[in-house]
């Protein structure tokens, strides 16, 4: 059984302007906390700040792109110089949007710098600090995307699946140093990336409660924080399938645009 940590009293959040972002530094947001967030959006960026810090905590917003690896390394080592960071979160990622014409070269490799670079951007600049320390918690925000390739979203799908197995890995590896790491995997939750898709979405979740589910999920380190079940289940078994079994099926499904 999971054993329950100590609540994070500094916190790191990327992609924090918006979605799961934005809510997870609401939830956290309170009295004798300090949260340093970052997002692409100053603008949302600032009332997300601004609102933290009305429910007590202590915050520090920059607007700053999480495949730009010089301004990432700055940033969060300079953060962590003046509050030991406890808890970082790399939540930012984008995909390329709904509309059936599938993702083009660009999009693809702009997903991934996000997606996949933005991940070992955020939590390079940490681990080492935290290996010294001896303790320190990770989290990487993938997807149930990631258990099977998707043909209508295929850098969308194949970016989820690199983060999720590098985070599993990275849990089995920091272990001994006492920092731990955890994989989020959600199922449609309502943000702005989502509100914009034409399909219908199986069991779609509020950002909030999708926010509460990782905390707590967090606080006992867990391995693999996957929801809503029954959409993980689908993915978890169709993704298990030989792919000559389930490739008429994808190919039906919408692309994203």
């Amino acid at each position: 059984m999971a054993k329950k940590i100590t609540p994070p009293t500094t916190i790191l959040i990327t992609g924090a302007s918006s979605g799961i972002g934005e809510a997870l530094a609401r939830d956290y947001a309170g009295p004798g906390r300090f949260l340093a967030l970052c997002g692409r959006d100053k603008g949302r960026l600032n009332d997300i700040a601004k609102a933290c810090r009305g429910f007590g905590a202590e915050v520090e917003a920059k607007a700053i792109d999480v495949a730009d690896r010089d301004a990432m390394a700055r940033w969060i080592k300079g953060i962590d110089a003046k509050h030991s960071l406890d808890l970082v979160i790399a939540n930012a990622g984008t995909s390329s949007g709904s509309g059936g014409r599938g993702e083009d070269e660009t999009q693809a490799r702009d997903i991934f710098a996000v997606n996949l670079a933005g991940v070992l951007n955020t939590v390079w600049p940490a681990i080492t600090p935290m290996r010294k320390r001896g303790q320190g918690q990770i989290a990487i925000v993938s997807s149930v995307a990631a258990f099977r390739g998707l043909p209508g979203a295929p850098a969308y799908a194949a970016s989820k699946a690199a983060v999720k197995n590098y985070g599993e890995g990275l849990r089995g590896w920091l272990a001994a140093d006492g920092v731990r790491v955890s994989v989020i995997c959600p199922g449609f939750v309502r943000t702005r990336m989502t509100e914009k898709n034409i399909y219908p979405m199986p069991f779609l979740m509020d950002a909030g409660k999708a926010a509460r589910i990782i905390r707590k999920g967090l606080e006992k380190d867990q391995a693999r924080i996957a929801f809503p079940w029954p959409m993980y289940a689908m993915a978890w078994f169709l993704g298990a399938c030989p792919p000559a079994w389930t490739d008429a099926l994808f190919k039906r499904l919408p692309k994203k645009d």
